[in-house]
């Protein structure tokens, strides 16, 4: 197996974010723990990457990163050509609003809001008018063109994943992120959802990089990074469940 630190394959486009030298620690001193150590990776803009490895490896520390949830100790982050040190709390919030998409293992919906509410929710909070013709796309893609006057509570689990992955795409923002977006989901809710992630990629051009400990949930991606110890340490292309699993078995062994 073919283990190195730095990602350096061919980009297929231009990088939706891009991490440098990322460093995160926590504590200080002789107590300090290392959860990223100079990681090095770009995430390609029109791809579905799937970041694994085993517990503490720091891929979900990694994502937050990437995602402006948390600050690096040192190296730099950049969402597109914007780099993220620096931003002042407005801005960041503004960033994360308009250009960068979350779907949660828990949903975060609005209990009090219909399906529909809660798609459109960040674009009346930023107060923008919705682009109706790519809504519409968006809702047809997920399939709840019948569930739009639903409010969570009337929806099952998988519906529910549907409406938090509309927010997250309404906006058409530069990436999407989900953090185990399937983590609370049966089989075969955990398989729609995935497919609908995939589907958002191909013909809706969308970025997605998800955390997962499912090979299965992996083998939907364009591309699997393995972390272990707060490094990158593998990457597979084409992945399939099997692949997947024989590449954590060696990172576990």
């Amino acid at each position: 197996m073919t283990r190195y630190n730095t990602i350096t394959s061919a980009p297929p486009a231009v990088a939706a974010a891009r991490a440098t030298d990322v460093v995160k620690s926590f504590g200080s001193g002789a107590t300090a723990v290392v959860a990223l150590d100079h990681v090095d990776v770009a995430l390609w803009r029109g791809e579905f990457t799937a970041i694994m490895g085993p517990s503490g490896s720091g891929k979900s520390t990694l994502m937050h990163c990437l995602a402006g949830l948390d600050t690096v100790t040192s190296g730099t982050v950049a969402i597109g050509d914007v780099e993220l040190r620096g931003l002042s709390d407005k801005k960041m919030t503004a960033l994360r609003r308009d250009r960068i998409g979350f779907v949660f293992q828990s949903f975060n919906l609005v209990p009090t809001l219909t399906a529909l509410e809660n798609i459109t929710l960040p674009m009346a909070i930023a107060g923008r008018r919705p682009d109706r013709e790519w809504v519409t796309t968006v809702i047809d893609t997920l399939g709840l063109r019948d569930r739009l006057g639903h409010r969570p509570s009337e929806l099952s689990g998988g519906q529910q994943q549907r409406v938090a992955i509309g927010r997250a795409l309404a906006g058409r923002p530069d990436i999407v992120f989900g953090d185990e977006p399937t983590g609370n989901l049966d089989s075969r809710s955990s398989a729609e959802v995935l497919r609908i992630l995939r589907e958002s990629v191909d013909p809706l051009g969308q970025t997605v990089v998800i955390v997962t400990h499912d090979p299965k949930a992996a083998s939907y991606a364009d591309r699997v990074l393995f972390l272990a110890d707060g490094r990158i340490v593998d990457e597979l292309r084409s992945p399939t469940a099997d692949t997947v699993l024989d590449t954590m078995k060696g990172l576990e062994s």
